[in-house]
């Protein structure tokens, strides 16, 4: 088949990359630069996501958990383990609970595990975390997930892409589909067997500019991250005080990431950090560590637009689930995350299968 895939994303480049591998004749579309939007703007882990499990999204766990060991297993040179420290303190959530979150985590990555949890000493974590706060530290709980350079990464699947002779264009925006397989660029049109749309934030603005109706509504949220001086070796995820919320705090590359932050959004809003969220990511940060940074510290800041499904009031508890729906020859993605673009792009395989 002759099929057209717009995004140029994480989730469309695995979708090209996957059906060009069944011997499908693949172009991509994107309007800008290949992974130069959410994809790049993630929080560079690949992971199960720990805090889902209290919303019981297991099968997405799961199928999460399974895909990080592939990442780390087939590009080491864009990956690594990472050891992850979650401290507990007397103001924070109960040992026994967090601990049943960490059994069931090792439970669900099976075989695909990187080394089961344990508990550490105060004096334990300190010295894996000499800046973290020792007053009312009763001990952490260590585990592991997997680091990426998300940019580099991406970019490495483009090459698998074009290896298999996807035809990728970039800087060639989409301005309507339809629901025969015509698709109008600024340049031309062109007709395919089957449209992948996997636009991200962008996916239900092409639907309607289209007048192509699907009944799927995403919500906007907006993640941002400070870059702020090195640390510690390991990673930290902590919870934020007075909020059923969590932020890593992670090495990456010398510096120390901090995110992320949760803001809903419309699609014509800037996607930048906002000097509330620095101050709010600063404020969980020097909650925990010692000595404080201010602003002045900050190296940098980076935000991304994630596509949620919606259905929650609380943008931390949206379903990072993804939806697949079709109409006529154009196939639409909706939701979905970083770690399980290839777990989507094998759907999107099967429903071009039919």
């Amino acid at each position: 088949m002759k099929i057209a895939v717009i995004g140029g994303g994480i989730n469309g480049l695995c979708c090209a990359w996957l059906l060009a591998e069944q011997g499908h004749a693949v172009s991509l579309f994107e309007s800008d630069a290949l992974m130069g939007k959410t994809s790049i703007a993630s929080t560079k882990l690949l992971h199960g996501g720990l805090r889902y499990l209290e919303h019981f999204e297991f099968r997405l766990v799961r199928e999460a958990l399974h895909e990080r060991k592939w990442w780390l297993e087939q590009v080491p040179g864009f990956t690594r383990r990472l050891p992850i420290l979650y401290p507990l303190y007397e103001h924070t959530r109960p040992r026994w609970k967090i601990k049943i979150g960490m059994m069931l985590y090792d439970w669900l990555a099976g075989q695909k595990g990187l080394g089961r949890h344990r508990w550490l000493t105060p004096k334990q974590v300190q010295r894996c975390s000499p800046l973290l706060k020792q007053e009312g530290l009763t001990g952490a709980y260590l585990f592991a997930d997997g680091q990426m350079d998300d940019h580099a990464l991406g970019l490495w699947v483009a090459e698998q892409c074009e290896s298999l002779g996807v035809n990728i264009l970039e800087h060639t925006p989409v301005k309507h589909i339809s629901i025969d397989g015509l698709i109008t660029t600024t340049q031309k049109s062109e007709q395919f067997d089957r449209i992948i749309n996997v636009a991200g934030p962008w996916s239900v603005q092409l639907l309607e500019q289209s007048d192509v109706e699907f009944k799927q509504q995403l919500d906007l949220v907006r993640g941002s991250h400070l870059l702020l001086p090195h640390v510690a070796k390991f990673g930290h995820l902590l919870e934020v005080p007075n909020e059923e919320r969590v932020v890593f705090v992670l090495p990456f590359k010398g510096e120390t990431l901090v995110g992320t932050t949760e803001v809903r959004q419309v699609i014509h809003d800037p996607i930048q950090c906002s000097d509330e969220e620095k101050h709010y990511l600063l404020d969980v940060y020097n909650h925990y560590f010692e000595p404080d940074y201010n602003a002045q510290d900050i190296i940098r800041t980076f935000a991304g637009l994630r596509p949620l499904l919606t259905g929650s009031e609380m943008a931390s508890r949206a379903s990072r689930e993804y939806k697949i729906l079709s109409k006529g020859k154009i196939i639409s993605v909706f939701g979905g995350k970083w770690t399980t673009a290839r777990a989507l792009a094998r759907e999107v395989v099967r429903r071009v299968k039919g």
